[in-house]
Order: C-alpha cells, then structure tokens, then sequence
C-alpha cells in the first residue's frame, strides 16, 4: 500500500466517523446509503476532482452531483473536510432553520452543485452540465454519483441515452451498486442485471471496481474517459453501511436510527 492509498483510507476511516457522530446527534437515518459512498467520495475530492474550496464557483471547476440526495450526510462531512466550510457548522445538521438538511441544497452550502434526493434526476443535470462544458469549449468534467435504486428510474436511461448520443465523454457516471435499497434487496425490488452489459448497449465504456478498494478506485477514476467520445461508467461494488459491523448488508440500516448503546458501538469499531 503506497503512502497515498494509506492516508486517503485514514481520511475516510475519519469521515465515517464523523457521519455517525452527526446521524446520532440529529437522530437520524440514512447511515448505511451514506456509508457505502465513503470511499468513492473520498477519492474524488482528495484525489481526482479539479476543485478550489477557495473559489467554489471556479469557471472551468469539475463538477459533482450526489444524485442519491439521502446520502447527504457524507457529502457534507467530505467538503468540510476539504475546506469548503468549517467543520463547527456541522453541527447544525438538521437543526430548524439550518441549510444542512437531510438532502443537499444548492442554496447556502459551498461546493454544492445541484440540490438532489428526488431521485432519478441527476444525471439529466449532468448530462446538461457536460454538453454545456462542450459547447463552451471548457474543460471541465462532470461525475455524478447514482444509487443502484435510482436506476430503477426511467429517466435515469433517458439521460444515458442523451449521454451517449451527445457522445459526454467528459461525463463519468458511478454506481453506489449496494445492491439494497429502500424497501428491499435490489434484485428482487428491480433486478438491474445484467446491468454491465445495460450500460454498454446504452453506448457507454464500463469498468467494475470494489468500491471499498481505494487504488482500485482511484485508479479507474484517472482512467476516464475510458474511451474517446464515450461516457464512462464506474460500477462500484459496495456495502451497505460499510465499516459498521451491524449495519454491514442489512436493509433496516436504510432508515434506522442509532440507540446510545449502538453509537458507542458504531464509534468503537470506526477507532
């Protein structure tokens, strides 16, 4: 393990700490869809996205969407983290009145790109986003992260379609491929397999990663575009509520709240 892959697992080590410690405060759920983003979140803006937290609004900055809104909790400890914003202000995570709220808001909060959580519509946005950049000769990039739930969406084909027709190779979609979502596992919900060769009839270039494995990650992340005048999509295999042993692959964990017994839990297991 290179010096690089150790710190970047100890940073997320951190974050997951931190999304306990704001999910018990708030009493709130959505721990394990936070979860399993971790790794992949860390990766990108530690390592891959062309971002100045000074300068949030940077022209030619990449762009990010969290089409699965209900993982805001972990997007909002990542750009604290990042220096978007200080960390204290965490602390308002679902008070009355705060901007931090149980999906991310485009309004108030630095680093913030689209306000998501209805799902199925990222990936519109970043397909407009992309042949925006495109039109404007600009060479910033796009990544949006979806859940595997959220592919139950129609819509969610329809902007692949338009991805691909528009040839986004500037565009890279990630898969939080959990394989659970709300109300039950997703290959009973909606089986989406096989959903490698889906996205290769939709015209996009397709790479499978662990998506808990951070030089995998971050090695196919600096591959994009896998192949010129194709999006790309990551499927990235992941856990549900990863790192917590009793949240790891169990569906209660999509809404559940955590029990003072369960935190001091959850918070020794993350050490």
């Amino acid at each position: 393990m290179t010096l690089e892959i150790k710190k970047l697992k100890q940073r997320a080590a951190i974050i997951r700490r931190e999304i306990i410690k704001m999910s018990y405060r708030a009493r709130h759920g959505h721990i394990g869809s936070a979860l399993s983003t971790v790794d992949i979140l860390t990766a990108l803006y530690f390592k891959i996205l062309s971002i100045n937290p000074k300068r949030p609004k940077a022209d030619n900055r990449d762009r990010f969407i969290l089409s699965k809104g209900h993982a805001a909790s972990a997007l909002y400890v990542v750009l604290a983290q990042r220096g978007f914003f200080d960390s204290k202000l965490l602390e308002n995570y679902l008070v009355d009145g705060s901007v931090f709220a149980a999906h991310p808001s485009f309004y108030g909060i630095p680093g913030i790109e689209l306000s998501t959580g209805s799902l199925g519509h990222g990936l519109s946005v970043a397909v407009g986003m992309a042949l925006a950049a495109k039109y404007d000769k600009k060479k910033c990039r796009v990544f949006v992260i979806l859940s595997d739930g959220e592919c139950d969406e129609g819509s969610t084909w329809e902007a692949a379609m338009s991805a691909s027709q528009f040839r986004l190779d500037n565009l890279t979609v990630i898969v939080d491929y959990n394989e659970l979502q709300a109300f039950g596992k997703t290959k009973e919900v909606m089986d989406l397999e096989p959903f490698v060769d889906k996205w290769k009839s939709f015209n996009f270039s397709v790479q499978e990663v662990n998506g808990h494995n951070m030089s995998q990650i971050i090695n196919s992340l600096k591959k994009v575009p896998f192949k010129k005048g194709k999006p790309s999509v990551i499927i990235a295999h992941t856990v549900k509520g990863k790192g917590v042993s009793f949240m790891e692959n169990k569906l209660e964990w999509h809404y559940n709240v955590m029990s003072e017994k369960q935190f001091t839990l959850a918070m020794e297991e993350l050490q």
